[in-house]
């Protein structure tokens, strides 16, 4: 009986090693039709890193595209907390990545009062 139980096993491990370099084999194929991230990792890779470098969160994403580079993206940040609320500094940054969800560059293209909207525009200017 010894026997027959060391032969289950040895074949249970045996199928278990199958299964996971059947699925290890799969992985690496599947990853390459399709290097680009989801949309959903971009931009929580592009949140992430534009807070660690500019020390600020990231409150939302105003804008999202894909580019002929990789994505773009506008984010909108906390600059500086002020009471009341309605008084805090936003600023919108614009956000590039490569197609890899890798930031390449930002720049600050707007800033203001989070309790004032944007000046209306007539006359398609």
């Amino acid at each position: 009986m010894s026997n027959t139980k060391n032969t289950q096993e040895s074949q249970s491990a045996h199928n278990s090693q199958d299964s996971q370099s059947s699925q290890n084999s799969r992985k690496p194929t599947d990853k390459a039709a399709d290097d680009r991230p989801s949309p959903m990792e971009v931009l929580r890779q592009a949140r992430g890193q534009l807070a660690e470098l500019t020390g600020m969160t990231a409150e939302s994403v105003s804008s999202f595209e894909q580019t002929e580079q990789g994505w773009a993206l506008e984010v909108e940040v906390l600059e500086l907390e002020r009471v009341p609320d309605t008084m805090s500094l936003m600023a919108s940054y614009q956000v590039e990545l490569d197609a890899q969800g890798q930031l390449t560059g930002y720049r600050r293209v707007r800033r203001y009062e989070r309790g004032r909207s944007d000046p209306r525009r007539t006359g398609g200017h």
